[in-house]
């Protein structure tokens, strides 16, 4: 009888250890977290997948779902790097077949010989624009000119945000009572000799020459290319603007509203 027992004593056994070896190692529990549910996790499951990964458990519940994001991600980039590395040699195959393909081809001529006529008309179309010739003072004026606009402001008038028929344009404030006029700190500030530029360049262009408005070409006698440039008036017809402009090329003068032609 004792025999008998035996065996049945090692088949309940056997039947317990494989009851208990099934829950060791389940399938969804070895599945990464996913971004969503690492996001709804409470710190408990955050714990739990922290001991699972051998990550450490210190620190609040932000600390700890960074920790399982950068694991996470990690993870993914390495799983995936052997994937991207496998099709790369089909690839260079191909581009080493196509490359004979495609260097044997006539009609390029034709496209670089367009092409370079292109680029030489753009060359002989373009010509840089003339610049005076200023003393060293006189460019350190022009600096500090620009910087001063720069800096300068841009002045409103009185009440210009309250009502849209006023417009961005300045005007003096005349008002008995206006805080602008009286210089309240708390208002911005009114247009003052301070603001201007340095008398030596006032009224020159932005490239140091000084312009004089021409209307007909006996107006360009006279006229130094060095240090004045030529503005047109707006009144002059584009017949005597090309005879103006012409004129001005071969005096070498700068025309600083030269017509647009296409």
């Amino acid at each position: 009888m004792a025999e008998e027992k035996e065996p049945k004593a090692e088949a309940k056994a056997a039947k317990k250890a494989k009851k208990t070896a099934v829950p060791e190692v389940p399938e969804p529990e070895q599945a990464l977290p996913t971004a969503g549910e690492i996001r709804t996790a409470k710190k408990a499951e955050l714990l739990a997948w922290s001991e699972r990964y051998g990550l450490s458990q210190e620190g609040k519940v932000d600390d700890l779902r960074q920790r399982l994001r950068t694991f996470v991600e990690k993870r993914a980039v390495k799983e995936a790097a052997p994937e991207e590395e496998e099709p790369a040699p089909p690839k260079a195959e191909k581009k080493a077949k196509e490359k004979p393909k495609e260097q044997p081809k006539p009609p390029k001529e034709k496209k670089g010989k367009k092409e370079e006529a292109e680029e030489e008309a753009k060359e002989e179309v373009h010509e840089p624009r003339a610049k005076p010739k200023l003393e060293p003072h006189m460019k350190k004026l022009l600096a500090l000119r620009f910087a001063k606009n720069a800096a300068r402001p841009k002045f409103r008038r009185q009440e210009w945000f309250r009502y849209r028929k006023f417009g961005d344009e300045w005007r003096k404030p005349q008002g008995g009572q206006s805080k602008l006029r009286r210089h309240f700190g708390y208002r911005w500030n009114l247009p003052s000799i301070g603001y201007r530029g340095p008398r030596a360049v006032r009224g020159l262009h932005p490239s140091g020459f000084q312009e004089v408005l021409v209307h007909n070409e006996r107006q360009l006698d006279g006229l130094d290319a060095a240090k004045q440039a030529v503005r047109i008036a707006h009144a002059v017809g584009s017949r005597k603007r090309e005879m103006i402009e012409k004129a001005c090329d071969e005096k070498g003068l700068r025309v600083l509203n030269r017509m647009v032609t296409e």
